[in-house]
């Protein structure tokens, strides 16, 4: 399969937190990898919006993402500026 990707993903799996909803909402996830410009989470995507905050705690790490793609239970994102 062909890289599509600009900067080379690092694989991790560090605990995560979608956040939304101005942080009314907050779920759980997995990064499974990371870049500087995007991410692949492991969670249940059903009712993710298409753009969202992501926490790494431990790493004092947030980002605005939108999502690039997903499955029923993974999601790319990529990072965005805020708006």
């Amino acid at each position: 399969m062909e890289e599509k990707r600009h900067v080379q993903r690092h694989r991790t799996l560090k605990a995560g937190k979608i956040i939304f909803n101005r942080g009314s909402f907050a779920v759980d996830c997995t990064v499974k990898n990371i870049s500087e410009t995007g991410a692949c989470l492991l969670t249940k995507t059903t009712m993710l919006p298409d753009k969202f905050e992501l926490s790494i705690p431990l790493d004092h790490f947030t980002r605005h993402c939108q999502v690039a793609w997903k499955t029923p239970d993974k999601v790319g994102v990529k990072f965005v500026e805020a708006a």
